[in-house]
């Protein structure tokens, strides 16, 4: 009996795996219009969502959505995560975390990432679908990227992120939205889910309950900027709703950002899902309505299709109150069905182009060599005193010492898969130096906490180097952790400065009189104060991906000139900073900070040296029309290298609160010793907006001053140039829609 119920269980498998082509009965009446391909999606999606009772719309509206047999729907779960590779599903190609990538300042490097990880995520569902695993991560319903604006280096989840600026997270969170959705005219090969809907970077502990007040010119200029290329430019089609509330209403619950902003304004015609548990937040934690049932009507009259969690459950009895209707029911069903109407879900495999992927394409040796160029190219090279990087080879020995130097878990960050192979920061160099060097190695002393263990300044006392590898770890920030000691709170930091433990041991190391090079882990920015007056060599690595060794040892030694640069500020204490739940901008980031940074936004070094000349900036030109800048940009070092050609704009005469200065143009390219390009962006008129006191975006005519060069004006680095010029905006007052 039990090997009958067996077989039995693996032919009901492999029947729910098949397309509904196959398993439709022969019969003599025409296939419902739902089955016919030839129809169009939304004539398809009416006469399916016709066929349903209020019960089996609603258990499809939550993410763990039960198969209708008798309408020949499978079981679909809506969660899957691909934040930097396919995410909690087994064996996938890791890549570094998303504030890594950020620093990459690549979208090029961007797109083929998120083309990779689409290609993963497809062969590994069909892999599961073949086997009758319909479970959780293994959908192609993808909840990446996060694209919050990491306005405090205290936000856990800031790792997440692609930094503080909206214009860089914007242009890399652009590529990433394409390289995951594909460019098929009729199928996604995935869908990329923006998040977190809206003013949304911590306080972890607090999430569910405050309310993130600043005003309107905040939420315009720097809270929403993103979430509108995201949905305008790249046609992300699907948002996931924040936790906290803003302006008084839940953004899981609010008309202002769903149904106004999201819809009316940006013409947003995807599916809104809410963050895990956040429609219990909105009776539990906001106290906005007292029970489940209104806190899910409400929800679903704003606009939010799909609950991550179970009180959606309630809406039957919500409609059967009175609270909701049915058809308002429909409108977010129809949604969810078409996504996966276009995902394929619903036709013949030979249809849809993506079914074709298959299991080899998972963790292939090609996607593996991607994510070490992509680690080596966010490397960012904080200090370089004397030139003691790239380190010699003819070193004799080699000490590594500290906390996460062998560190498997430093390499992942969060939200991450499971690589096939890893390389330690620890494995790479010595794996690099192999049977030339001996390298020793000492833990030194706890991550946070503790006192250091003298036994590794001993070892390192006779080494010719000394590289210690330290910082933060995704055990100490993260997401609603649990985590409580100095320094850290529910996965957020209360101080940003280097383990008390880990800077004890730096200066022990440095009074051996040894050259020490500082590499830090994190996701955020770390106060190195004393290490960058004291030490030669600082770089920063982030949470570098699978094989982060391997590519940290290449630009040690030379093998590649660093050239990541920040994509968030590092301050030099948290004094510096406003109160960590104040959500307005004054004060914060490099667009309104005023004070001295420890390294400022858009700071990195190279090997090599990069000369700009023949800056080209018109001096006149009409507002409301497009300004074309050049520049011609030569490597005048001794080495090939990258280089990051960024352009800031300021406006000089607004009649309104803007900021210092705003990123709006950068472009990453890889030059040889001598070789010169010229640079040309086109800048648009929303590129010289700013919200009025009306709170309208437009262009006023003035004067703006345009930078271009290595870095962000008033903070160039050592051998960085920046150059300048200025363009008189002409005309009449333009708006922007």
């Amino acid at each position: 009996m039990k090997m009958i119920k067996a077989a039995l269980s693996v032919l009901l498998s492999v029947i729910f795996s098949l397309p509904l082509a196959a398993q439709t009965k022969p019969t003599n009446q025409p296939p419902p219009k739902y089955k016919n391909p030839r129809l169009s999606i939304e004539e398809r999606v009416n006469d399916l969502v016709s066929r349903m009772t209020l019960e089996e719309k609603v258990s499809q509206m939550i993410d763990r959505a039960p198969a209708i047999a008798r309408l020949d729907i499978p079981a679909y779960n809506w969660w899957n995560e691909c934040l930097h590779g396919v995410g909690r599903a087994g064996v996938a190609t890791v890549f570094p975390q998303a504030i890594g990538l950020a620093a990459t300042w690549n979208t090029d490097l961007m797109h083929r990432v998120a083309d990779v990880i689409s290609t993963e995520a497809r062969a590994k569902h069909h892999d599961a679908v073949r086997h009758g695993d319909f479970g959780r991560y293994k959908g192609l319903t993808f909840w990446s990227p996060n694209i919050n604006i990491f306005r405090d280096p205290r936000w856990g989840r800031g790792q997440e992120t692609y930094g503080e600026d909206p214009y860089l997270t914007a242009r890399m969170g652009v590529e990433f939205v394409r390289g995951l959705q594909g460019d098929d005219p009729r199928y996604f090969k995935v869908i990329s889910t923006a998040k977190h809907f809206a003013v949304h970077s911590g306080p972890e502990l607090d999430r569910h309950r405050f309310d993130a007040a600043t005003d309107q010119r905040d939420l315009y200029e720097t809270y929403l900027p993103a979430f509108e290329a995201l949905v305008r430019e790249a046609g992300a089609d699907s948002v996931m709703c924040a936790y906290n509330r803003f302006q008084g209403e839940a953004c899981c619950a609010s008309d202002r950002l769903e149904r106004k902003i999201l819809r009316d304004d940006w013409r947003f015609r995807g599916y809104v899902v809410s963050d895990c548990g956040a429609i219990t937040d909105i009776y539990a934690g906001h106290k906005l309505v007292p029970t489940v049932g209104e806190a899910s009507a409400l929800a679903v009259k704003r606009g939010t299709d799909l609950s991550c969690g179970q009180e959606y459950n309630s809406l039957v009895d919500a409609v059967k109150r009175g609270l909701i209707s049915e058809a308002e029911i429909d409108v977010s069903l129809k949604r969810l069905m078409t996504a996966r109407f276009r995902l394929g879900m619903f036709d013949p495999p030979e249809m849809v182009p993506y079914t074709k992927i298959p299991i080899t394409q998972n963790d292939t040796s090609e996607h593996r060599e991607l994510a070490i160029e992509a680690a080596r190219q966010s490397f960012v090279l904080l200090k370089n005193a004397g030139g003691v990087l790239p380190l010699k080879h003819d070193l004799k020995k080699v000490a590594v010492i500290g906390p996460t130097a062998d560190d498997a878990g430093v390499l992942l960050g969060n939200y991450n898969g499971t690589p096939s192979r890893s390389v330690t920061l620890l494995a790479g160099i010595r794996n690099k130096f192999m049977s030339r060097a001996t390298v020793v190695y000492e833990k030194g002393g706890d991550l946070v906490g503790g006192k250091p263990d003298e036994k590794a300044v001993q070892v390192a006392a006779d080494a010719d180097v000394i590289i210690f590898v330290g910082g933060i770890t995704p055990r100490v920030e993260g997401e609603e952790m649990k985590v409580e000691g100095e320094g850290f709170r529910g996965g957020d930091r209360t101080d940003i400065r280097l383990p008390q433990v880990q800077e004890d041991l730096l200066k022990a190391l440095h009074a051996t009189g040894k050259p020490v090079i500082l590499v830090l882990t994190g996701g955020s920015a770390l106060a190195v104060n004393w290490a960058n007056e004291n030490l030669p060599a600082i770089i920063q690595t982030w949470y570098p991906g699978e094989e982060g060794g391997t590519a940290l040892a290449d630009v040690l030694f030379g093998d590649r000139s660093p050239a990541g640069r920040l994509p968030v500020t590092f301050y030099k204490s948290v004094e510096q900073l406003p109160p960590f739940d104040d959500y307005r901008m004054a004060g914060r980031t490099y667009r309104y900070f005023t004070g001295e940074p420890l390294y400022p936004f858009g700071y990195g070094l190279s090997y090599t040296r990069f000369a700009y000349d023949k800056l080209v900036v018109p001096k006149r030109a009409r507002a409301g029309a497009n300004v074309t800048v050049k520049v011609r940009v030569t490597n005048a070092g001794q080495m090939d290298g990258d280089e990051v050609v960024q352009l800031y704009v300021k406006d000089v005469q607004a009649s309104v609160p803007v900021p210092r200065q705003s990123l709006q143009g950068f472009k990453r390219l890889r030059l040889r010793r001598g070789e010169s390009r010229v640079v040309s962006f086109t800048l648009t008129p929303r590129q010289f907006s700013l919200i009025d006191s009306q709170y309208r975006r437009v262009v006023e005519p003035g004067q703006f001053e345009i930078s271009v060069g290595g870095a962000q004006p008033g903070t160039v680095p050592p051998s960085t140039q920046v150059l300048t010029a200025r363009v008189m905006l002409t005309g009449a007052v333009f708006a922007i829609k």
